[in-house]
């Protein structure tokens, strides 16, 4: 499967994702006008584009007041386009969810609660190979890998992703596709319980997770996983900071959706910006949670670094929609937007005028 297929082969009927919801979006908040605005888009470079595809791609995105692109897969050539259209380039790599050391390092796999590792025995999906944070050397590995794509003149930053633990929980709209019910958290979604992950736990908190009768319920437990990412994750923004590039992180909607599902403590990572991923469908909501969604982030953030509303364009049903999800997230204090999916010229000409709405 191709970069989130998983969560995209699991939406419904688009009427179903777009249930009434009364929204708790909050009113305009002040926002500091005199920082400047910026927008990002997801993409995977095509490598059959010519140079004039590019040219003419890339200026359309600059001037619609597209900033920045996260770029899945590494290509000069789309780079340095893009960075000649006045774009920021930075490359957007998978974090744990790295299936490329299974044959030589099985061991650097996540287990479950069940003891099954994600090594030979994926869950969900066959590409969900998660990489145990606790391991010295699998924070080694992930910080050597960023210094070298950083040492790449024409790479402007990091961008994260599956910058987590796996999804003990799913999205209310994948339980259908993928038969779960997970009203509570299930032992074979539940990551990691590897030896070392043990040890280091009974050596910080005195106790034995085995010997724990509801690990799900130990409070202890989360937030030594919450620990293990964050530490990883500020690793690597060292590294970044090294070579005087920002470091930015895709990451869930909201601060507690983060904690509760994927054990993702986001607000605390030592980023230059976050892009969380409010895509309303797959959590059956409107497209005003957008905005109750950017409004909780930003208030526990408490300006930490800024946030842009991360949209996934299938889940709008039209383009207002899309003009909607624009409003409700800069309304409640995102610093812009990212898209994730197909970006037509409408959108660009919606996303242009509501940049310019917001900046008057």
């Amino acid at each position: 499967m191709n970069k989130r297929e998983f969560l995209k082969a699991g939406l419904v009927a688009t009427v179903a994702s777009q249930l009434p919801v009364k929204s708790q979006a909050k009113e305009p908040v002040a926002v500091n006008k005199k920082k400047a605005m910026k927008n990002w888009i997801w993409i995977n470079p095509n490598l059959k584009d010519t140079d004039e595809d590019l040219k003419t791609n890339y200026a359309a995105y600059k001037a619609a007041g597209i900033t920045g692109i996260f770029f899945e897969n590494d290509s000069e050539r789309h780079f340095r386009a893009a960075k000649a259209a006045g774009i920021e380039a930075h490359r957007w790599i998978w974090t744990f969810n790295r299936a490329e050391r299974v044959a030589d390092h099985p061991e650097w796999y996540s287990k479950s609660r069940n003891g099954d590792s994600c090594a030979d025995k994926p869950p969900y999906v066959q590409y969900y190979r998660w990489l145990c944070p606790s391991r010295p050397e699998v924070q080694e590995y992930l910080t050597s890998t960023v210094n070298e794509i950083l040492t790449k003149d024409y790479v402007d930053g990091i961008h994260l992703d599956y910058v987590r633990y796996c999804d003990v929980i799913l999205p209310v709209n994948l339980w259908d596709k993928y038969k779960i019910e997970q009203t509570k958290e299930l032992p074979e979604y539940d990551f990691c319980y590897c030896e070392v992950c043990q040890a280091k736990f009974k050596e910080q908190y005195g106790k034995d997770i085995k010997a724990i009768q509801y690990p799900d319920a130990s409070l202890s437990w989360r937030l030594f996983r919450y620990g293990n990412i964050i530490r990883v994750v500020n690793a690597i923004s060292a590294v970044a900071h090294q070579h005087k590039k920002p470091i930015t992180a895709a990451v869930f909607p909201t601060p507690e959706v983060a904690r509760r599902n994927v054990r993702q403590d986001w607000t605390n990572f030592k980023l230059d910006g976050v892009c969380p991923m409010i895509y309303h469908g797959f959590y059956k909501e409107s497209v005003s949670w957008i905005g109750d969604a950017v409004a909780e982030g930003i208030h526990v953030l408490d300006g930490k670094f800024p946030l842009y509303a991360g949209l996934y364009l299938s889940d709008f049903n039209n383009d207002e929609e899309v003009r909607s999800g624009i409003q409700y997230a800069l309304k409640n204090g995102a610093s812009g937007v990212s898209f994730f999916g197909r970006v037509t010229p409408s959108v660009l000409d919606i996303l242009k005028q509501e940049s310019a709405a917001f900046k008057a």
